[in-house]
């Protein structure tokens, strides 16, 4: 559902089983799998050197520190061989540490990549009808915030939680091995804490979940807010915009509050436990020291290993509560990976050897929202070296099928053919190769005109020369002295409306398709670009399946066939002179469009 300025209230996205999405995360570790595994080695020695330095401690205290049955000279010996040793324990640790950051920040950039890519890549492939659902905003953020969430939990978790979970089995045995009674006194306590965690995991992903689609929503509102700032101080809807971004960011300090209460009841929690742990194993061990059954060094030892025991558990919290908010990414990066183009899954793989290029619509009728229908059995027919020109008030239905014929939405009755066979049959890609398209908006990529005409396509220079002086585009390079390398879009020139259609054309005929469609190809120009721009369209239409949309009813005069469109129906067809004739629609428009200019347009030649 959509509200406001175009974000969409998702509470509650698809509920992927916990297992089913560590498997595919899994799925993105293997390529590194190696350098993870040399991780798990070195996290194994950094375990067994944490777990080393305490019973040292207890070594130390036994042995040397309150041992009167030695020489003092002795003592003092094995403590600094002690000490040695405990040095040791630590440079290997810290090289270890080193070693492990390193590998899993290498690991979890390459995996991010993959993914990064792999998504990126997707949503290339998605149909029209998903973008116009889900708000630029929306998917920005899974590109970057979901999946620098999953980077975190790939670099600085997923291992530490390893060790975390090993060095806690580990205390475990050890102090079951020093001490069966003491370490029975800290097993009381596992249940308590397994308690608690499973209260946090289930209230803590909620909250990410609900705090990620949170941003999500704010990041897609300020998109479109920034995207229509024209509009917006034009008709004086700052005030009303900045409310509206308000209740959001409000919502949003909501539900991060709420995640801050379920922190601010866990940790304190685990601490408060520790706590009373150390304090019954002062009172219980204390009292078993009195009785020569421990001795210090073992007791020692022990509240060393509480505290090293707690300290992962405290980790392993914070941890956790990143391990949520990067499986609620994963959640919603999965889920964007899973969505399929309707158009890929309904269209076949047939190629044709020879296009004659005539196109068909037969019944056609569509809507984009149910119950509003925009075409209603819509036909007509145009065959190859004719052109077409469809006219018709705002909101009559044209630019829709122009969105029919790209593919970019399917009819919901009828059929749209090309050369007697439903496009639906056809392979996407081959099928879209065979279109030409020259809109309104001409699309500029940052870089050379060079690029911008090409657009991966290799010619020859000869031929690009040819396609330059048949599209007219010559005359913009004269301007520039940088010729076909002139750099236009960020950090370029800024070309003019009329200008950029002149690239378009020449876009066109670097592909050569069969069938040319033109909308609004000549709206928004100046009078002296539009007679450039009729000069290339005569080139351009030339030999090819044609079909002009457009407001300007000058650049349309010389069609073989016009339809007139209203409420997405065909009241009128004929030439130019017909229609004028009939007195219907079409003349309307006419007399309207040069009562509203002030003066007639001047028809150049022929299309």
């Amino acid at each position: 559902m959509r509200y406001g300025y175009g974000y969409f209230e998702e509470d509650h996205l698809g509920n992927i089983g916990d297992i089913k999405i560590w498997k595919r995360i899994i799925g993105f570790i293997r390529p590194v799998w190696n350098r993870v595994f040399i991780a798990v080695l070195l996290s194994l020695i950094i375990t067994a050197a944490e777990l080393t330095l305490p019973y040292l401690v207890r070594w130390a205290i036994d042995n040397y520190i309150i041992n009167n049955s030695i020489a003092p000279s002795i003592r003092l010996h094995g403590l600094m061989k002690l000490s040695a040793f405990f040095f040791a324990i630590i440079a290997v640790a810290f090289i270890a540490n080193f070693l492990q950051v390193y590998i899993l920040e290498y690991a979890g950039q390459s995996i991010m990549h993959d993914m990064r890519q792999r998504l990126f890549g997707h949503l290339l492939r998605l149909d029209v009808p998903f973008f116009d659902k889900n708000p630029v905003g929306k998917l920005v953020t899974r590109l970057t915030n979901d999946i620098q969430n999953m980077h975190e939990m790939f670099t600085s978790v997923i291992i530490t939680v390893f060790n975390d979970l090993i060095i806690l089995s580990g205390i475990m045995c050890i102090l079951f091995v020093m001490n069966q009674g003491l370490a029975f006194l800290l097993g009381l306590n596992l249940p308590i804490i397994f308690l608690l965690t499973k209260w946090f995991s289930t209230y803590a992903r909620e909250a990410f979940r609900k705090i990620r689609t949170s941003l999500a929503r704010i990041n897609s509102f300020v998109q479109e807010a920034l995207s229509g700032i024209v509009i917006i101080q034009g008709f004086l809807r700052e005030k009303h915009t900045f409310k509206k971004f308000s209740e959001l960011n409000y919502k949003n300090y909501l539900k991060n509050m709420y995640q801050i209460k379920i922190f601010a009841i866990f940790v304190p929690l685990i601490e408060v436990l520790g706590s009373v742990s150390i304090a019954i194993i002062i009172w219980y061990g204390g009292s078993e020291v009195l009785k020569n059954e421990v001795t210090i060094g073992t007791l020692a030892a022990f509240i060393s290993y509480m505290r090293l025991f707690f300290r992962p558990i405290r980790e392993l919290s914070q941890k956790y509560s990143i391990i949520q908010s990067a499986l609620a990414s994963a959640e919603r990066i999965f889920e964007l990976l899973d969505t399929r183009p309707e158009t890929e899954l309904i269209s076949g793989n047939k190629r044709l050897r020879k296009i004659e290029g005539t196109i068909e619509f037969r019944n056609v009728s569509f809507s984009y929202e149910p119950g509003k229908p925009v075409l209603e059995n819509f036909s007509f027919s145009v065959k190859l070296g004719k052109t077409l020109a469809i006219v018709g008030a705002t909101g009559a239905g044209k630019t829709t099928i122009v969105n029919l014929l790209e593919r970019f939405y399917e009819p919901d009755k009828g059929q749209i053919l090309l050369d007697s066979v439903d496009i639906k049959e056809f392979d996407l890609k081959w099928y879209r190769e065979q279109i030409g398209l020259v809109m309104q908006d001409v699309f500029i990529i940052p870089g050379t005109i060079r690029e911008n005409i090409l657009l991966d396509k290799n010619i020859s220079e000869r031929k690009l020369l040819e396609i330059l002086e048949i599209s007219q585009l010559g005359a913009v390079l004269n301007k520039h002295s940088g010729g076909l390398e002139t750099k236009i879009g960020e950090g370029g020139i800024d070309l003019s409306a009329g200008e950029k259609q002149l690239l378009a054309l020449a876009r066109v005929l670097v592909r050569d398709p069969k069938v040319l469609i033109l909308d609004e190809a000549t709206a928004n120009v100046d009078t002296e670009t539009e007679l450039l721009i009729e000069e290339a369209m005569k080139a351009t239409l030339r030999n090819r399946t044609n079909i002009v949309i457009a407001h300007r009813l000058a650049t349309i005069r010389r069609a073989d066939n016009i339809i007139v469109m209203e409420s997405g129906r065909i009241v009128e067809s004929g030439t130019h002179m017909e229609l004028l004739e009939a007195n219907g629609l079409y003349r309307q428009l006419q007399e309207l469009q040069l009562s509203s200019c002030r003066y007639q347009y001047r028809v150049p030649g022929e299309i």
